[in-house]
């Protein structure tokens, strides 16, 4: 296995981490992640495969849990309720809940409010040169997951900072100011949804938070924890990865000179999924192995976290054409950006429904989108996104 060096805080690979994924796949289907000292692959088989295998999983082994230091306490209590970060039997019972509530029903009931939501954030748009982003990418996503779990849309501003500085656990290189502004947060958002619950409790309305409380599975309910850890999740994990996947879409579309047609009711769907594939707003999910396993005639011991490269396994060529070519008439094919197995994405409908309504109404209403400054992704790795996104509506 080659032991391969990539800083990624590196400003060249936030730019471009594609070539650095080429590099490593030609590597093997495994590597040694130096920076990180992690196994990974960018192999789609590979990462496809432990997906699906149930002798790896995100709950980390008792025997490899490190202490958690005392000032980030609040923020793991909240992590420890996450059904993100369990396996079976809490993991299948939390989901088996969580879709109770999370329908498909709801979702597409939720479709002519994201149209209109949609021309009333474009008919506020500044004129001149403005930051599609703050205005838009943004926007639409906080407003629509504040009006599903039923919060006030004038808590969209405190849901944005909250979920930007819980995330920020996530990146690489953090720092203590990053961890004391994510347990702030932690300890803002905990407080707001309890209380929120609590009233939800004694005046149940038509909204998720209200289905979440109701929700039972053989029996069993959300305790007032979990739920508040679902709702965290449900903000932070579909906020940000669609808000990336907007901003990254949009530049996409632009940079290559995409026709409308492609945008169009019978080819919406493919673009979409091309434009996740092609620059998806999450590149790494991590993996335990549980029992010693052999993927691909690599041995993984029991113990060892893996990382799993989704941008490197969607633009591997041993499953794509011209994987590194946005072509938005792309057969749809499944990609690796919403995971795969047990832990696939509970909230990928929803962000597949916003982009194809937003995106064909954003490019509608503003025929003459361009860009008016070249686009900069932040440093904020594992996210792949934009720090703004600078345009021209005419």
């Amino acid at each position: 296995m080659q032991r391969l060096t990539q800083s990624p805080t590196d400003p060249a690979f936030v730019q471009n981490p594609y070539p650095f994924y080429e590099r490593a796949r030609a590597a093997g289907p495994f590597f040694l992640w130096a920076d990180y000292d992690r196994i990974a692959t960018g192999n789609a088989a590979a990462v496809n495969a432990i997906f699906r295998d149930r002798r790896f999983g995100r709950e980390i082994p008792a025997d490899k849990r490190p202490p958690i230091p005392d000032h980030l306490a609040p923020f793991y209590a909240v992590e420890a309720h996450s059904m993100l970060e369990l396996e079976a039997p809490r993991h299948t019972r939390l989901r088996a809940l969580v879709l109770r509530a999370f329908t498909s029903r709801r979702i597409a009931a939720l479709a002519p409010e994201i149209t209109q939501l949609c021309h009333d954030l474009i008919d506020s748009l500044p004129a001149g040169e403005f930051d599609l982003l703050r205005h838009f990418g943004q926007r639409l996503p906080v407003t629509v997951i504040a009006r599903l779990l039923g919060v006030p849309e004038t808590m969209a501003d405190d849901l944005l900072r909250w979920s930007n500085a819980m995330v920020g656990m996530y990146m690489a290189g953090r720092t203590r100011a990053r961890e004391d502004a994510a347990v702030a947060a932690t300890e803002a958002f905990v407080s707001f949804l309890r209380a929120y619950i609590a009233d939800r409790r004694d005046s149940p309305r038509d909204d998720l938070i209200t289905a979440l409380i109701a929700a039972e599975q053989a029996g069993e309910k959300l305790s007032t924890d979990e739920l508040i850890t679902t709702c965290i999740l449900l903000l932070n994990a579909g906020h940000e990865a669609t808000v990336h996947s907007l901003g990254n879409a949009v530049k996409t579309l632009l940079e290559t000179a995409t026709p409308r047609s492609a945008l169009a009711p019978g080819a919406i769907e493919a673009t979409v999924e091309e434009c996740l594939r092609y620059d998806p707003p999450l590149h790494i999910f991590t993996r335990w192995a549980y029992e010693e396993v052999e993927v691909m005639g690599t041995t993984i011991a029991r113990g060892t976290e893996v990382q799993l490269l989704l941008a490197a396994a969607n633009r591997d060529p041993a499953q794509w054409d011209e994987p590194g070519r946005f072509r938005p008439d792309r057969p749809i094919r499944p990609h690796a950006s919403f995971g795969a197995g047990a832990h696939f994405c509970v909230g990928a409908p929803l962000a597949r429904m916003e982009m194809q309504v937003a995106l064909p109404i954003l490019f509608d209403r503003l025929p003459g989108l361009r860009l008016a400054e070249a686009p900069a992704y932040g440093d904020v790795y594992h996210f792949h996104g934009l720090t703004r996104l600078m345009v021209r509506a005419g």
